[in-house]
């Protein structure tokens, strides 16, 4: 064999080889990369799709917080308003019983004052009888006079 014509067999068998590869190998491997690279650019679509729907539930997330926290602030506020309206109205009941039991401690007062003065004048009454009743029994001297109506002063 010569040396020309290993290099033409050799060469022939690589056409046979690479034209084998094209027309068979080939366009299956093509087929798989292509295939991958279709999941890949879906893959990737998706993982956008992802994405921004992910920053749109952010966005609807910090705009319920937001709503929330308004809310809340709102029925803070309304509790306030109620526990000061209560209060009010606590400090109004409080006043109207505070004049409503002055009013019956004034009159019991009263009702005691003229009950005591009552009693007062009965016994002054009755001590003025009595001093009346030993001034009749006794002669009428200055002295004696002026005695016992210094005892009735100091009983009175």
């Amino acid at each position: 064999m010569s040396f020309n014509l290993t290099l033409i067999g050799q060469t022939i068998a690589m056409i046979v080889f690479v034209w084998f590869c094209m027309k068979y190998i080939w366009p299956v491997i093509m087929a798989a990369i292509e295939a991958r690279q279709a999941e890949i650019a879906d893959g990737l679509a998706a993982a956008e799709k992802g994405q921004a729907s992910l920053a749109d539930a952010e966005s609807e997330s910090a705009k319920i917080v937001g709503d929330a926290r308004q809310q809340a602030k709102g029925i803070l506020d309304q509790a306030h308003t109620r526990a000061n309206e209560i209060v009010d109205a606590a400090k109004g009941d409080g006043e109207a019983e505070k004049q409503r039991l002055l009013a019956s401690g004034e009159a019991e007062l009263g009702v005691e004052l003229n009950r005591a003065r009552d009693e007062l004048r009965g016994q002054v009454a009755a001590i003025a009888m009595a001093g009346a009743e030993q001034v009749l029994a006794r002669e009428i001297k200055p002295e004696t006079h002026r005695e016992l109506l210094d005892s009735l002063a100091a009983n009175l």
